[in-house]
């Protein structure tokens, strides 16, 4: 997967020559600008927009298609202000037609994000890993990634084409909708809900094509927390983490919510807290404060 030279390297950029340089490349979600940035302070050299994120925490919805373009792109931009990582931004099915997935483009570019996937699902869409979901004809998923790489105004962006079949057509049409993305112009496969490495190493095989591979390693769902280790030796080049964090992060606020509830003190509770000064460090707080020292220290 090549890249643009190191004289001007774009978000989709960077994000390949990442994928080259980690394997497989782990990928967190990051709910707002501040998780962001603990992020890249930990070490990762991507991070994620979950369209779940978007409409679970942003807008207190179900992860069902309600949420659109401009929820998504005013998330992103409030991420890429903050935190220069490259960040992969989950487009759902593209929010509409061929001029629709072109302005969307256009807008995720110019907002900085890295690279998109766009999925097969019917667009009354539903979780990957929830019974009852559908996807379209492969020609119409065809058309959505030949429209987007139309509109792809930067070479190095990211278009990673998500399949939802396994579940509903089995490993075979699973495959053959993967094949047919890749060649309509996807730079990957996002195969979602995979129970197993074999299929896996059946999509890997199947590509035949380095750095083509995702896996998303989400909590409580049909495909089980592999290690990193097990996903490179399946092949796989990018794992997912979509929402590990924003799951602690609930669970944490609500033990909390309920101490300060039923026993009147957050006391109990401190040791799940992060403490003041751990927060300062990510957020270079006191760097803030010399600068308004140093600005005003003449005026006082």
């Amino acid at each position: 997967m090549s890249s643009a030279s190191p004289s001007y390297a774009t978000p989709g950029a960077r994000f390949r020559t990442a994928l080259t340089e980690e394997a497989p490349l782990q990928i967190v979600g990051t709910l707002n600008p501040y998780t962001a940035m603990m992020a890249k302070t930990l070490g990762y050299r991507a991070i994620y927009l979950a369209g779940a994120g978007v409409a679970n925490y942003s807008y207190g919805l179900p992860d069902l298609g309600i949420t659109n373009l401009t929820d998504v792109l005013t998330d992103l931009r409030r991420v890429t202000d903050a935190c220069d990582l490259p960040v992969l931004v989950d487009v759902d099915t593209g929010f509409g037609g061929a001029f629709t997935i072109a302005r969307m483009m256009k807008g995720l570019i110019k907002d900085g994000a890295a690279a998109l996937h766009m999925e097969d699902q019917v667009q009354l869409k539903r979780c990957g890993h929830r019974p009852g979901k559908e996807v379209v004809g492969k020609e119409e998923m065809v058309d959505r990634i030949k429209a987007a790489v139309d509109a792809r105004t930067d070479p190095q962006f990211v278009i990673i084409a998500r399949t939802d079949a396994l579940a509903i057509e089995g490993l075979e049409g699973a495959l053959d909708r993967a094949g047919a993305y890749m060649e309509a112009g996807a730079d990957m496969i996002f195969a979602e809900a995979c129970t197993t490495l074999d299929e896996y190493r059946a999509f890997a095989n199947h590509l035949q094509r380095p750095y083509s591979l995702l896996a998303n390693i989400t909590e409580f769902s049909k495909t089980p927390n592999f290690t990193v280790q097990q996903l490179a030796e399946a092949g796989v080049a990018a794992a997912l983490y979509p929402l590990s964090a924003a799951r602690a992060m609930n669970a944490a606020a609500l033990k909390v919510y309920e101490a300060i509830r039923h026993q009147g003190t957050q006391k109990e509770v401190l040791d799940i807290m992060q403490p003041r000064e751990e927060l300062y460090k990510f957020l270079d707080y006191h760097s803030y404060e010399a600068r308004i020292d140093a600005l005003f220290a003449q005026s006082r």
